[in-house]
């Protein structure tokens, strides 16, 4: 385990966002693993799974792709970006205003492979 360096970590957080905003899903998808675990809220809102998580990129990029289509003005506004051991947290700002948080795991290639995203009121 080692220590993510609050430089690699706030680069990551601004490709990240720009790709977002850019609307550039195969951008967004390049911070992932092949094997990449994710939970969201979203998942169970957008997918209907109850169990709000999904596992690899290839169903991370459908995820994503969906959700980019059923929200257009989709915008983040990069709020702070903290470090850990092996990981990072993105805080963020979406296009209604709601605060929203990204821990991500990060492997030995500095690609995500967990990220649970949590959401503030709204």
């Amino acid at each position: 385990m080692a220590m993510i360096i609050q430089e690699q970590a706030e680069g990551l957080a601004r490709e990240w966002v720009e790709a977002w905003n850019r609307h550039d899903l195969e951008g967004i998808v390049a911070h992932y693993s092949d094997s990449v675990v994710l939970s969201s809220p979203r998942v169970v809102d957008l997918l209907g799974d109850p169990e709000g998580a999904l596992e690899g990129k290839d169903a991370l990029r459908a995820y994503f792709d969906r959700g980019l289509k059923a929200i257009p003005d989709l915008k983040f506004e990069l709020l702070d970006v903290l470090t850990g051991v092996d990981g990072l947290t993105i805080y963020y700002g979406n296009q209604t205003g709601r605060h929203v948080a990204e821990i991500m795991s990060l492997d030995d290639r500095g690609l995500v492979s967990r990220v649970t995203v949590h959401y503030g009121p709204g």
